[in-house]
């Protein structure tokens, strides 16, 4: 279905065709485009052309979009890049929205080849769609400070998602056990015949995540990351909990509260007074388990241990206490940035005594190791 007979002239570009090219665009630069949200959009533009005789100006264009292809108020942002993008590449661009600034996010892929801008020039161009997924792949040890802050945006809009249980509270649902008091019900009104036989389900509720975060001096280079992907968690789950392990144990789940990632990066290191210090991680594991895991921090949670393995004080002590969280943790997840590299194997004393408690081992290194932890968070199953 063609709207350009409707809301331009007859030479003008078929609308349908660029608004869908829009939600194409939208998903690549990661934002979440509900289904059918293209053709509500066309939709949405058709009504508000019909208000504007026949002739849609930019800003009807931008809020038919808007509130047809964007759903979450995080992606916003992303979504006024690559609208202008999008539209000032097009013949039709048409009168400046008033009233709206669209800000330069330089983290925004290019929707389509800069080359068919035509007069339209770009003062500082983003990275394209294929820059982006080479620096998801990356060490990010080895960024530079441009690349890190591309990084930086990858790890706020990343989707976390938790991992339910099954809770003793139930619900209407198509499975479970017979609702009896609901049979009874309606049974009063088919002359005490049951012709429904309605059932209920256990509702699920979200696992605890709770992140032991390595702060030592041989983490130094990839802790960064790791606290702007603890924020990103904490932001997206309000039962998150985040500490730092070095020489002793701190709690930060309290400095992710905050909106802005520097602020929160900024609480952290007035907090952690042993950032890039000593490793004693059976120590800080022990002060975890006997302060907060014991009591109900780790019972049931996914435990996500974010370390190399280089243990300074009691590898025996590690094992113990690894092996006491094993037993109150749903699931414990050790990542390791050093476990992509050509021919690691698992030697430190650390590792050793800590490996036969973990249920499940990954890379740590880059945006995709961490994008698969978050999958291993959601979706993983206790060996």
């Amino acid at each position: 279905m063609s709207l350009a007979p409707a809301v331009g002239p007859a030479t003008g570009p078929d609308l349908t065709v660029e608004l869908t090219g829009l939600a194409d665009a939208l998903r690549r630069a990661g934002v979440d485009v509900p289904v059918g949200g293209a053709r509500a959009a066309v939709v949405a533009l058709a009504a508000l052309a019909a208000t504007e005789d026949g002739e849609p100006s930019r800003g009807a264009t931008y809020w038919a979009a808007r509130l047809t292809l964007c759903a979450r108020p995080d992606d916003l942002a992303v979504f006024d890049e690559v609208f202008a993008l999008w539209f000032d590449r097009a013949e039709w661009a048409g009168d400046v929205r008033r009233g709206v600034t669209l800000p330069t996010y330089r983290d925004v892929p290019v929707p389509g080849d800069q080359a068919d801008a035509g007069d339209v020039e770009v003062a500082s161009a983003p990275p394209t769609a294929s820059r982006l997924e080479v620096l998801r792949h990356r060490d990010v040890a080895a960024l530079d400070a441009e690349d890190r802050a591309l990084v930086a945006h990858l790890l706020e809009r990343m989707a976390h998602r938790p991992a339910y249980r099954r809770s003793r509270r139930t619900r209407p649902g198509h499975h479970g056990r017979v609702d009896l008091r609901r049979v009874v019900r309606e049974a009063v009104r088919t002359g005490g015949d049951p012709v429904h036989w309605p059932r209920r389900q256990r509702r699920p509720r979200p696992r605890r995540t709770v992140v032991l975060l390595d702060v030592s001096g041989s983490m130094r280079r990839y802790a960064e990351t790791y606290l702007l992907f603890a924020h990103a968690l904490v932001r997206s789950q309000p039962n998150a909990e985040v500490f730092s392990l070095g020489t002793r144990l701190t709690c930060l789940t309290r400095a992710f509260r905050s909106s802005d990632p520097q602020r929160s990066t900024d609480e952290v290191a007035r907090r952690v007074v042993d950032w890039s210090g000593g490793t004693r991680l059976g120590e800080g594991l022990a002060a975890f388990l006997d302060r907060w895991g014991r009591r109900g921090t780790a019972r049931g949670a996914v435990v996500v241990v974010v370390s190399d393995g280089w243990e300074r004080g009691d590898a025996t002590l590690l094992g113990e206490q690894m092996e006491q969280l094993h037993r109150l943790a749903h699931r414990v997840v050790w990542a390791n940035p050093n476990r992509a590299r050509p021919g690691f194997a698992p030697r430190t004393a650390g590792l050793v005594a800590a490996l036969p408690h973990v249920d499940a081992f990954v890379d740590g290194h880059s945006v995709a190791a961490l994008e698969a932890l978050t999958d291993e968070i959601a979706g993983g199953r206790r060996a």
